[in-house]
């Protein structure tokens, strides 16, 4: 009899097998979606609020759970304002890998600089979010942590010559600069009436921060000066 029922037992251990496998998998899933949608839900609310006014059961209940599922997921309200920025700040629009290994990087990042702060333009996200928590000190450092990370570290890599460090940060700042200007605030000399005298410009301040040969040529300038 022992030896009959084995196969059915075996049966039974697979079928049990299958569906802790099948349930295993329903619950990453849902904890992949759970996780998503409150990653959304906190990106709307820091865009329209910054860290200080975006609270954490305003955005549980955008995304359709309970406030101690965001401990859970993020540890806290700092942890989840670091995972939106990290996200926000993922995939570049200005400076992109193709902008940045093109020869002629200084005028695509001026004219997708422009693009994207034209009038009408949807401020990027990133931008948008780190604007808004300007107020709150350990938001402000969160968002160092993700420049620096991020969009200044790939600037720097694709930089070389003396001071590539420096030239990136002097880019970040020159692009939050122009969307600040020209996108926020509203300068009419920065105004789209304005574009071809704007890009010449700006491409002209842009080239002496990422040409590489011009910079080498401008360092051994100061080189023979002092010498």
């Amino acid at each position: 009899m022992s030896a009959e029922k084995r196969p059915a037992e075996k049966g039974a251990t697979e079928k049990r097998s299958a569906k802790g496998a099948v349930e295993k998998d329903a619950r990453r899933r849902d904890a992949n979606a759970t996780r998503a949608a409150i990653l959304s839900s906190a990106r709307a609310a820091f865009i329209a609020s910054g860290y200080e006014g975006a609270g954490v059961r305003e955005i549980a209940e955008g995304a359709g759970v309970t406030a101690m599922l965001i401990n859970r997921y993020f540890g806290s309200k700092e942890g989840l304002f670091a995972e939106v920025l990290s996200t926000a700040n993922q995939r570049p629009i200005i400076a992109t890998p193709e902008t940045l290994s093109a020869p002629d990087r200084a005028g695509r990042i001026s004219k997708a600089l422009l693009k994207v702060t034209e009038p009408g333009a949807t401020a990027l996200d990133g931008f948008l979010i780190m604007l808004r928590s300007i107020s709150n000190e350990r938001a402000v450092e969160i968002a160092r942590q993700v420049v620096e990370s991020h969009h200044q570290k790939n600037v720097t890599q694709a930089l070389s010559g003396p001071d590539a460090a420096q030239r990136a940060a002097l880019l970040m700042s020159l692009v939050a600069g122009v969307q600040i200007m020209r996108q926020v605030v509203g300068l009419e000399a920065l105004g789209k009436e304005h574009d071809v005298q704007v890009e010449r410009v700006l491409g002209d301040l842009v080239a002496r921060l990422v040409d590489d040969q011009e910079v080498s040529r401008r360092a051994g300038e100061e080189r023979a000066v002092n010498e």
